[in-house]
């Protein structure tokens, strides 16, 4: 029982850790431009499947480097066209177009890549278990935790010391102060939702060599990510980052004794926190802290 336990909080701090990569990236989106971003997960399933198409020629390495930043810069694209059209108006008419835009990703995918699920190739010593008796914990496994960590760092680092940084948190305060003193609003709601879309990407990459592609694995991580924002408190990153680990977290501990409630549990939590703390765990009205 005891290895079962762990062997399902390992699988739990794993999935928590694609929702936290996701939730970010949703989250960012979401404070400094209002936009609720249904193709987030379109956008991981691409940073995926090019990492799937890159990886003979760049190599697993060069494909984690590069699928990202073509991901952000596709995201960068459509911000561009379509959805700086929609700043300023009712948060529905981007929920709306960033739906369609899911199911279009999704069939595009499908079009491109087959319906088929197919694996991303990950080099030999990765796939290795640390030990025989922590035969569940893979040198990717811990390859991955550590790159969510340095991405999370990472993050948090350009948020506190740098000019892009601090002018997206002075944003989610208030963004028509940061225009008045000049601040190009929409090359910084374009460059945030680039960010935004990066994570996304990096998260497919990362998903894709532990859990194999397949064109509605966005869908499937979306729905989670949102709830670790609301757990967390919608306007705070770190409530974000607890959010997504402790909703991965219970759901590996309940598929341990009641594995039919293990997605369901999610939900239960989320019901849970809103009742004792509206605003989530660490959030606070339109502030990121």
């Amino acid at each position: 029982m005891t290895q079962l336990l762990l062997f399902n909080v390992t699988n739990g701090l794993i999935i928590g850790a694609f929702y936290v990569l996701m939730a970010l990236g949703l989250s960012l989106i979401i404070n400094l431009s209002g936009v609720i971003n249904f193709a987030h997960g379109g956008f991981l399933a691409l940073g995926g499947y090019l990492a799937f198409t890159l990886s003979p020629f760049l190599g697993f390495w060069g494909a984690l480097l590069v699928s990202p930043l073509l991901t952000a810069a596709l995201g960068l694209v459509l911000e561009r066209l379509l959805i700086r059209r929609l700043y300023g108006r009712d948060p529905l008419y981007s929920l709306l177009l960033t739906f369609g835009l899911a199911f279009i990703f999704e069939d595009a995918t499908r079009f491109v890549w087959g319906a088929q699920g197919l694996p991303v190739t990950i080099p030999d010593f990765l796939g290795q278990p640390l030990s025989p008796d922590l035969f569940f914990i893979t040198w990717y496994r811990l390859f991955m935790v550590g790159v969510v960590a340095v991405s999370v760092g990472g993050l948090f680092l350009l948020l506190r010391h740098t000019r892009l940084g601090i002018r997206i948190r002075a944003g989610t305060l208030d963004l028509e102060t940061v225009s008045t003193l000049g601040v190009n609003v929409g090359r910084l709601r374009a460059l945030n939702f680039g960010v935004g879309i990066f994570l996304a990407g990096l998260s497919g990459v990362l998903a894709g060599g532990q859990l194999g592609l397949d064109p509605t694995m966005g869908a499937g991580l979306l729905m989670p990510s949102f709830i670790a924002i609301i757990v967390g408190g919608v306007g705070s990153l770190p409530g974000t980052l607890v959010g997504g680990l402790l909703i991965g977290v219970a759901s590996g501990v309940t598929a341990v004794f009641l594995p039919s409630a293990s997605e369901a549990v999610m939900y239960v939590l989320m019901a849970l926190v809103l009742l004792a703390r509206p605003r989530g765990l660490l959030g606070e009205e339109g502030l990121m802290t």
